[in-house]
């Protein structure tokens, strides 16, 4: 038998908080991307500001590290790689 703890109830407030702070995180990772794309930035610059983003959506959404990875790293991969001969 498992021991599984009750399905906790979220308020509307908490549902709307969760989605203001999801679109604020899309917004930031669509801004990003277009920065990397169409600025003159180095590889570099390219990382830390991936870095500075994944550090954003961690202050947003403590201890979802592996949400972060699979949803948005593979995006800024493919654009770093495409910008930078990196294929």
């Amino acid at each position: 038998m498992e021991n599984r703890e009750p399905v906790r109830k979220y308020s509307e407030a908490e549902i709307r908080e969760e989605n203001k702070r999801i679109r604020h995180l899309r917004r930031l990772v669509d801004f990003s991307l277009a920065l990397i794309a169409q600025s003159p930035m180095s590889l570099d610059e390219a990382h830390r500001t991936v870095q500075a983003v994944r550090e954003h959506a961690m202050r947003l959404f403590p201890g979802k590290e592996q949400t972060f990875e699979l949803l948005y790293t593979p995006r800024f991969r493919r654009l770093i790689a495409e910008k930078f001969g990196l294929l």
